[in-house]
């Protein structure tokens, strides 16, 4: 029985590849008797066909079970073609080891340039693979509304199903591991603003805290994946925020929790202008003056309530809380008691207390 009726019998899938596995199998011989007849001789290029044999398997989609398979019967098959020719020559017990030592070193080797065509087609995939999903990213952060077709292309190109819902998460740059991401979400480390892509989000606030340990993040607003630009933007905005202290200091913010401070600040100019606006009629008193009442205006707005509550929440006297209000009815007359004119001053207030910490 030849070498490849052998491989056929126990591999019946190489059939199908006759002339690659049959190349393989004389390239293996040819490489042999020139090891035999020159050991210490430089390689040849006959090895760049088991390094192919290697990256076919990659690109078969199988692993290199069967190929080390193919080579074992191989060596077994060659190997009884051996001691028939050394019996029939009469060749010494001693010869023989030495020719089965070379045989074995022989096998290995093959095995060896056929890993490393294998580890390489494997690594040119998963670069090539990177590359594409990168693609697909700065396609689904850019403004692609115009040809959303353009991005499905690119998402089938990466292997990566489109979502029905995508956020994004913001990070500050950081040399801490990030070596626990599921499969599915998309990464860039390299931008000088880094930033994940994650799809069908559930969870994530928690899911990073375990993820990315070391790191700073703020995560987006979940959206549809045409609009993912718009909740990184509003995560990198909240890492900004708690840079400059606007927002509390921890390792991962949430922009749901805190849509209200993002829609006072999304103009920064007209948050200034609204809060001087608006609360003009404080500017002439002292700062001491002015502190107090902006706060309790503040809270009178929100509370809703009488003076007791507003006291409260102050930790004054309610005489104290009905003093102020008098003095801020006389400041802001009918404003006070506007539904409208209210509106305004508990936002311009809020614009102004977040622009206090800026």
């Amino acid at each position: 029985m030849s070498i490849f009726e052998a491989i056929e019998k126990s591999i019946p899938e190489y059939s199908a590849f006759r002339d690659n596995v049959v190349d393989g199998i004389r390239q293996a011989l040819v490489k042999f008797v020139d090891r035999i007849a020159a050991p210490d001789a430089e390689p040849d290029p006959h090895d760049d066909i088991h390094r192919k044999l290697g990256a076919w398997e990659f690109k078969s989609g199988r692993s290199l079970d069967s190929l080390q398979a193919a080579y074992r019967i191989g060596a077994r098959v060659a190997w009884r073609h051996v001691c028939g020719f050394a019996e029939r020559r009469e060749l010494s017990l001693r010869l023989m080891s030495v020719l089965g030592e070379a045989m074995f070193a022989h096998v290995d080797e093959l095995v060896s340039l056929s890993v490393e065509g294998y580890a390489a087609a494997q690594a040119s995939a998963a670069g090539t693979l990177e590359r594409k999903r990168r693609k697909l990213m700065e396609l689904l952060v850019g403004d692609s509304a115009g040809n959303w077709q353009v991005v499905l292309d690119a998402a089938r190109a990466a292997a990566w199903p489109m979502p029905d819902r995508l956020v994004a998460v913001a990070l500050e740059p950081s040399s801490a591991p990030a070596d626990d991401l599921p499969a599915d979400v998309l990464v860039n480390f390299e931008d000088a603003t880094p930033y994940l892509l994650v799809p069908n989000p559930a969870a994530v606030t928690r899911w990073l805290r375990g993820a990315l340990p070391g790191w700073r993040a703020a995560v987006g607003l979940p959206v549809a994946p045409q609009d993912v630009r718009r909740s990184l933007a509003c995560a990198r905005r909240v890492l900004a925020l708690s840079r400059e202290k606007v927002l509390p200091d921890r390792p991962v913010l949430d922009c749901a929790d805190h849509i209200v401070e993002l829609t006072v600040l999304a103009d920064e100019f007209l948050a200034r202008q609204l809060a001087g606006r608006a609360l003009a009629p404080l500017a002439p008193l002292t700062d001491l003056q002015r502190t107090k009442l902006a706060e309790t205006l503040l809270v009178w707005l929100s509370a809703r309530g009488g003076a007791p509550e507003v006291a409260a929440r102050l930790k004054v006297h309610p005489q104290t809380v009905r003093y102020r209000v008098n003095q801020l009815d006389e400041l802001f007359g009918d404003r006070m008691h506007d539904a409208e004119e209210r509106f305004n001053l508990e936002l311009a207030l809020r614009a102004h207390y977040l622009l206090l910490r800026d």
